[in-house]
């Protein structure tokens, strides 16, 4: 499902982030596959001296097919960034992918907390974070930071996915796969 940032996944990756439905959305936009391949190094780079932590997303077979990311790590937090290629828009795989990713970073790598920076107009991906039983809009509950993504103009919600909330949904599924279990048994 993730994978570290692999320059070989660049022409793939590429050529999906360049759909007119995705290309608005994706934080490093690169307007060229050659310019796609240097900020794919400068992140592999970022993420050995520890300032971001990026992922491929793959499909079932293994298939590049978006990126996730956290970005402006500070103080065991930091920002959300990811984007799928378009034909994989509607599939599970966004839900699937954040899952894996938020279990990476908040049991293995000890952040506290990740903060989704969404477009008030970007309906897919706000709808995405609606449905994420672990996420909540954080616009009243984290002012200092809602303030500080919309400090020219009021175009972001805030959504966050503490490490406290995180982990009670897993224990919850986790209760209900051995309730299954035992039901079946």
């Amino acid at each position: 499902m993730l994978k570290k940032r692999d320059v070989h996944d660049s022409h793939v990756l590429f050529e999906l982030m360049m759909h007119p439905e995705v290309f608005p959305f994706v934080r490093q936009k690169a307007h060229s596959y050659e310019e796609f391949v240097f900020l794919t190094k400068q992140t592999i780079e970022s993420e050995e001296r520890g300032e971001l932590i990026s992922r491929t997303i793959t499909d079932d077979w293994g298939n590049p097919i978006g990126t996730i990311n956290l970005y402006d790590i500070h103080e065991k937090s930091g920002f959300l960034g990811t984007w799928l290629g378009k034909p994989y828009h509607g599939k599970g795989y966004n839900a699937l992918a954040k899952e894996s990713f938020f279990h990476e970073l908040f049991f293995e790598l000890g952040m506290e907390s990740v903060f989704m920076q969404i477009r008030k107009v970007n309906t897919r991906s706000r709808k995405a974070a609606e449905k994420l039983p672990y996420a909540i809009l954080a616009n009243e509950t984290r002012p200092m930071i809602y303030s500080r993504i919309n400090e020219r103009n009021e175009v972001f919600d805030l959504f966050e996915v503490s490490k406290d909330l995180f982990t009670f949904y897993t224990l919850r599924q986790q209760n209900e796969a051995v309730e299954e279990q035992t039901m079946e048994a």
